[in-house]
């Protein structure tokens, strides 16, 4: 029986994966132990196409399957997974937000009209950087912005990752972009290793909690974007007093964290 009073919350991106690649077997094999001490959820700022593609094994395994919540866009989106491989799978949504109603169409658009003058004055400012098309993705709840398009591949990604590294250009454009949506009650946040996340201010992964009776529940959290300008920050900070919270490096530190302290802090506290 898993211990419905515990949840534990995980990043995908940089966290359970690589940065937009597929679960690894080692990964699956930590969350399936996991799913049998507790309730898990998958917290991303990315939308429902993308844990899919990349969650598509873990979301096949009945265990992890039968004690997982689908948390895409930062929670604002809530999915539970239902079903089996002989019959298909299906996802059932409980709860949606649309940015638009929130902060008003003129808004929404002026946004939109904002990244797409910031996204033309990167591309004078960086000839060297790779362009490759889908700057700009509605997920309803947020906007994601990413200065080299979604459509980057692996080596593409890493060169970005690199010049951002350097010259720090992704920090140089929220600079730019914060003065403008904050009048409006918007937040930015640096979104994995190539995007930027913009969605209403409150929105941010604390938003997944209100789906859960929080004085029920028993909450951990792990994810790879913990520092300020991260989209995890605010729900490791709200977390990490308690211990419960962990900033990773990626896949293989996620699997010890699991595998060495969350699973067996809880099996001693079922003792």
């Amino acid at each position: 029986m898993a211990q419905k009073d515990t949840l534990v919350l995980l990043d995908v991106d940089g966290t359970l994966t690589e940065a937009r690649q597929p679960i690894q077997k080692r990964m699956l094999l930590a969350l399936h132990h996991l799913a049998k001490e507790c309730e898990i959820a998958f917290l991303t700022g990315s939308s429902m196409e993308y844990i899919k593609e990349q969650l598509w094994p873990a979301l096949n395994d009945k265990i992890i399957r039968d004690n997982c919540h689908l948390l895409p866009c930062n929670g604002t989106e809530y999915v539970i997974p239902s079903g089996d491989q002989e019959y298909g799978l299906n996802f059932k949504t409980l709860s949606k937000e649309v940015m638009r109603k929130k902060i008003g169409d003129d808004n929404f658009y002026n946004i939109i009209r904002k990244i797409c003058k910031l996204q033309n004055n990167l591309m004078e400012e960086n000839v060297s950087l790779p362009m490759t098309g889908h700057f700009v993705q509605n997920r309803n709840s947020m906007i994601n912005w990413c200065p080299i398009g979604r459509n980057a591949n692996t080596t593409e990604r890493d060169v970005f990752k690199a010049l951002d590294k350097t010259f720090k250009i992704r920090e140089k454009y929220i600079d730019l972009l914060s003065p403008y949506i904050n009048n409006l009650g918007v937040t930015v946040k640096l979104g994995g290793d190539t995007s930027f996340d913009i969605y209403p201010t409150g929105w941010d992964k604390t938003y997944a909690l209100s789906h859960f009776n929080q004085s029920k529940w028993d909450f951990w959290f792990i994810g790879d974007r913990c520092e300020e300008s991260g989209n995890d920050y605010e729900i490791y900070e709200m977390l990490k007093h308690k211990r419960r919270a962990f900033k990773t490096t990626g896949p293989t530190e996620t699997v010890d964290l699991i595998d060495w302290y969350i699973i067996q802090n809880l099996r001693n506290h079922q003792e």
